[in-house]
């Protein structure tokens, strides 16, 4: 049998570099052996291309692979930037299209769509970094009268909880807005919302298969990305699968295939949710279409907790990647 080339390309340019790192070893290893021929591309923090330790042209791609199997968390990966550029290179690939990453990745554009679709989401407002400098007082007037405090700031266009502050006061507001936008030309406000942090893994193309919700309880204050991802501070639980009533888990799923089909999402991803504490009520927060893939991450962790192999996800992942090729292209 003839072993298809696949392509795991990580690392980036973006903030999540490290963790992408740590993903492409759980694709790696889940890779099976008799089906696959591994070509690592490590794209450095500077963008150059490598193939193991051997300078790579992106024109050698073709030649070399014959899927791709982006492992790029946040912007210049997960946003569309790659999806574009495997499209006009005619290389299958796994994940979403670039529509539909682009979207999940800019979360002002995202939590729009959801509210023009009647989705649940918590209340929301838009600046962009040229405002914040500029009108910094209406705009503090604006958040303390339409969201209050505390409230969440955070870039647009970022992944894995970076940039993100939760702001407790006033006094606390222009230093947050500043870090958000260091990350991003448009900052996104959102009300703070005391609740239960829940997920639901996604795959599927035209017939999408829900996992069982799972629950994050952070380490600290809220999950951020020491919360997620730091080897030193005490770790956040993940509960697997959550502890919910059927009708609360029946509900989840439906909102998370729902949502994912009102972007267009194909292949794979997580759906991320808040539960009130205090009347129960489901708000979507994210769609992560490159979720984190370590051995510690949600989206592998739901997945086995119904009984798929690491292989049998990847490889799941693959064939979704394929089948939308040949949906497309083959007439």
């Amino acid at each position: 049998m003839c072993k298809k080339r696949v392509g795991v390309v990580f690392g980036g340019r973006s903030e999540e570099h490290d963790i992408s790192c740590k993903s492409a070893e759980f694709v790696m290893k889940a890779l099976d052996a008799d089906k696959y021929q591994p070509v690592y591309i490590r794209i450095t923090k500077e963008g150059d291309w490598l193939e193991c330790t051997e300078d790579f042209l992106i024109d050698d791609l073709k030649e070399k692979v014959d899927f791709v199997f982006p492992v790029l968390h946040g912007p210049y990966g997960e946003d569309g930037t790659i999806q574009g550029l495997l499209e006009m290179l005619d290389i299958p690939y796994a994940g979403c299209g670039v529509l539909a990453s682009a979207l999940a990745m800019d979360k002002a554009l995202f939590k729009d769509l959801l509210r023009s679709k009647g989705f649940p989401t918590c209340k929301s407002l838009v600046f962009e970094k040229t405002r914040i400098r500029e009108d910094y007082e209406t705009i503090e007037k604006e958040i303390d009268e339409k969201l209050g405090f505390p409230c969440f700031v955070k870039p647009a266009n970022m992944g894995s909880s970076v940039g993100i502050s939760k702001v407790s006061s006033k006094e606390k507001l222009k230093a947050a807005l500043r870090t958000a936008a260091a990350y991003d030309s448009k900052v996104l406000v959102e009300e703070f919302v005391p609740a239960r942090e829940l997920e639901v893994a996604v795959l599927g193309n035209y017939i999408i298969e829900a996992s069982f919700p799972g629950e994050i309880i952070p380490a600290g204050d809220f999950y951020d990305y020491d919360a997620k991802y730091s080897e030193t501070q005490k770790p956040s639980k993940l509960i697997v699968p959550a502890k919910l009533p059927d009708s609360t888990c029946t509900e989840l799923q439906q909102l998370a295939v729902k949502a994912f089909e009102a972007i267009g999402g194909q292949g794979f991803g997580r759906v991320d949710f808040f539960q009130s504490k205090e009347d129960g009520q489901i708000y979507i927060n994210e769609i992560n279409t490159i979720p984190g893939l370590t051995e510690k991450s949600m989206f592998p962790l739901l997945w086995q907790a119904q009984g798929k192999t690491p292989g049998e996800i990847i490889e799941r992942i693959i064939d979704l990647g394929y089948e939308r090729y040949y949906s497309k292209n083959c007439r």
